[in-house]
């Protein structure tokens, strides 16, 4: 393949031109790519309380230290089922995980029962029942 030489020296203003051309056909072929490739996502299902409460129940019922038998959505987590402080730093950080958002410890300490916690996701999702 030969290389390319011109006979004459291209002057600063020629070289950029040269470059902006070629920019500019770069730009036009990746906006053309990018309006034929835009991909579209559907929304997640929307939430119910009752798809809310059996995800929080699946995720209570993976917990080791709960026994699925005394779990209900009235237990209370220390008197009912027998957690500590840390077992329950542990479910809301889980609950977290499940559902893609971050409770404030302020909130935490107040969700003690899984019916709490049902109430309190669908409230910051905007669920209405």
């Amino acid at each position: 393949m030969p290389i390319r030489s011109y006979s004459a020296k291209l002057s600063p203003a020629d070289i950029e031109s040269r470059v902006l051309k070629v920019c500019k056909e770069f730009d036009k072929i990746n906006a053309e790519k990018t309006v034929g490739g835009a991909r579209h996502y559907s929304g997640f299902e929307p939430l119910t309380l009752d798809v809310i409460k059996q995800r929080v129940i699946l995720v209570l019922n993976l917990y080791d230290k709960i026994n699925p038998d005394k779990l209900t959505p009235e237990s209370h987590f220390m008197k009912d089922l027998g957690l500590d402080s840390l077992d329950h730093v542990e479910v809301i950080m889980a609950l977290e995980d499940e559902f893609g958002f971050e409770i404030p410890d302020s909130d935490a300490e107040k969700l003690l029962r899984p019916i709490d916690i049902v109430r309190y996701i669908g409230d910051k999702q905007d669920v209405y029942d």
